[in-house]
């Protein structure tokens, strides 16, 4: 059991990876980090609830030291995950894993984010939380070993109890069939669903049983899309929480994409007005 004694706007609870890259490089990775840094640049306190080697995980994010708390379960790895390929043509390899996130944590948040990358996200949590969202392709993938190449398979058993608690969720269309069953709980509880695909149409799910397409803007020599994701993601949540329909809301959350896919890495990332700018260019 975890207790926080401090408040924050905005808590993801997953896996911080270290990204193994193509040409070998080592970064920081998961949506747990992807979605805090830009809760974080969209004004908000973002806290991170981790699991993995302190001294590593702290070194991978010290870069963004001063924009995030970050908490740490300790384990004897840090999931560290070798990517190659891009967009729908990405796969990865489990090389190590931290484990699961206790059960149960204290929270004291405005938005929690559950962002498992691992089948690590905790079925039960306690204290103030005033929206939950979910990314749910953690709770989806699956590898036989270390080294492992990851699969979509069937959901964890415990996947059903977060999905019907959330008000939102993100998933992409290549997750989208291994979701359907926490994509049909999570409506049925009165979730909110977006759909991504990449430069394809994002398709919006509403609990009265529409389905919206929302065009997704050209983006002119798009760079890395690792995190693009999740960085939707977070911008989502923030929006309806907001007060912003789901539409607007999505259409806010692919411009913080498409500003996030303008660089290289996390560092891209963009503020409000970065966000807001590419939106009314797009409009």
């Amino acid at each position: 059991m975890m207790n926080l004694d401090l408040h924050c706007d905005y808590t993801t609870v997953g896996h911080v990876t270290i990204d193994v890259l193509e040409d070998g490089t080592r970064r920081a990775g998961g949506t747990a980090f992807y979605s805090a840094l830009q809760a974080a640049r969209l004004g908000m306190r973002a806290l991170i609830i981790t699991r993995g080697l302190a001294r590593e995980i702290e070194q991978l994010l010290d870069p963004y030291r001063d924009e995030l708390e970050l908490r740490i379960l300790p384990a004897q790895h840090t999931t560290t995950l070798q990517t190659l390929g891009a967009g729908s043509t990405r796969r990865q390899r489990v090389l190590a894993w931290a484990g699961p996130i206790a059960e149960d944590l204290a929270l004291d948040t405005g938005i929690l984010h559950l962002a498992p990358v691992a089948r690590e996200t905790p079925s039960r949590w306690r204290g103030r939380t005033s929206f939950v969202g979910l990314t749910p392709q953690g709770l989806v993938r699956e590898w036989r070993r270390a080294g492992g190449e990851i699969a979509v398979g069937a959901p964890a058993r415990s996947a059903a109890v977060v999905a019907e608690r959330c008000q939102a969720i993100v998933v992409s269309e290549h997750e989208r069939a291994g979701c359907a069953s926490l994509i049909a709980t999570a409506k049925t509880a009165g979730a909110v669903v977006a759909v991504t695909a990449g430069a394809e149409p994002s398709t919006i799910l509403t609990p009265d049983g529409a389905s919206v397409e929302l065009e997704v803007p050209a983006i002119e020599q798009p760079g890395d899309d690792l995190g693009a994701g999740d960085v939707f993601a977070a911008a989502f949540f923030v929006a309806l929480v907001e007060g912003q329909p789901p539409l607007q809301a999505a259409s806010f959350a692919n411009a913080a994409a498409a500003v996030r896919m303008r660089g290289p890495d996390a560092s891209a990332i963009g503020g409000r007005a970065e966000i807001e700018q590419r939106l009314h260019a797009t409009a």
